[in-house]
């Protein structure tokens, strides 16, 4: 088990979760935030350049996890950190973009 496979195989997570969003967005034809909007990640951009970013993203997620080391999906470590880099970019997404579109108001959970 090489760490630095682990580590690309954590940030391959990140960029396939950060590839949702974006791609999501875009094929609905919705606006997003990117960081090529003004100002950067608070700004929307067009549905357009949201398919692209997905599609960035969904590129270095697959590198780095198909093309660094020998990922094994049955490999706890190899799942762990990719679960890892997953939920950890997914939680600071949720909170971030919760921020810009009321996700984070409890009383909206409320029945």
């Amino acid at each position: 088990m090489n760490l630095l496979h682990l580590v690309s195989y954590f940030f391959g997570g990140a960029f396939l979760a950060n590839a949702v969003p974006h791609l999501v967005s875009g094929l609905r034809g919705e606006p997003f935030q990117t960081p090529f909007a003004n100002p950067p990640g608070r700004g929307l951009s067009s549905s357009t350049v949201n398919v692209v970013w997905g599609m960035v993203n969904l590129v270095i997620g697959y590198a780095l996890v198909r093309r660094v080391g020998e990922f094994d999906l049955s490999a706890t470590a190899d799942a762990t950190a990719l679960g890892l880099g997953i939920i950890a970019l997914g939680l600071f997404l949720a909170r971030r973009f919760g921020a810009l579109h009321g996700g984070n108001d409890p009383e909206r959970e409320r029945p």
